[in-house]
């Protein structure tokens, strides 16, 4: 680590569009910006569960603002979400539990593929629709970020071991411990203190507070 370099972790779960709009920036920004970018890969929906949130797309007016609020996010950002009113139905009959422990074995054991990983699977549910659920598309995410099909089925088999689930949980706790409710949680750390950002429209804030 530099020194003087701040550190911001992003807390995401690839089911998350506003996720990947705030993982892209942030991804821009590392280059531009004095900080050290950490990835820390969690779950949503433990996240809700522990806070007692609720998919803000069960509120119709809500939904209706998200489609539009989404598609202008990716337009601006440059960011290839595709997003239709069936998506919040896709989304909510579906789970990324695999794909976050997926994610999360990489992270423990090759860390320098996360980023392509993460964006691979925003790519395949949100531009492509692809259910990631399956661990035949988990392979092909994989594959697609440059892992070997060897490597990529060993972290298939790592996705049900203790070490994988347990720090998934963690990461998904100390989401939780910062204060977050939802995804994306930017957790800056500056002058000692954690300073919590919710979602992807908050970063010129965090520039601020970390003097950017």
């Amino acid at each position: 680590i530099l020194m003087g370099r701040t550190l911001v972790e992003l807390f995401y779960d690839v089911v998350s569009p506003y996720s990947w709009l705030g993982f892209e920036v942030l991804c821009r920004y590392q280059h531009i910006w004095n900080i050290e970018l950490r990835f820390r890969p969690a779950f949503l929906g433990g996240i809700m569960q522990a806070t007692g949130n609720k998919p803000p797309a069960m509120l119709p007016k809500r939904a209706e603002y998200l489609l539009k609020d989404i598609k202008r996010m990716a337009k601006y950002y440059q960011v290839p979400v595709q997003i239709a009113e069936d998506d919040f139905q896709r989304i909510l009959g579906k789970s990324s539990l695999g794909a976050m422990r997926f994610i999360t074995a990489i992270d423990l054991t090759q860390p320098q593929y996360l980023e392509p990983l993460s964006r691979e699977f925003w790519i395949r549910f949100w531009s492509q629709r692809e259910d990631i659920s399956q661990p035949k598309n988990i392979l092909a995410v994989a594959e697609q970020a440059g892992l070997s099909s060897e490597a990529a089925q060993k972290l298939l088999e790592m996705i049900s071991s203790p070490a994988v689930k347990n720090r998934l949980k963690e990461t998904t706790e100390e989401a939780v411990k910062y204060g977050a409710f939802g995804m994306p949680a930017v957790v800056a750390h500056f002058n000692g203190e954690p300073h919590l950002f919710f979602g992807s429209d908050r970063l010129e804030l965090l520039g601020s507070v970390i003097g950017e």
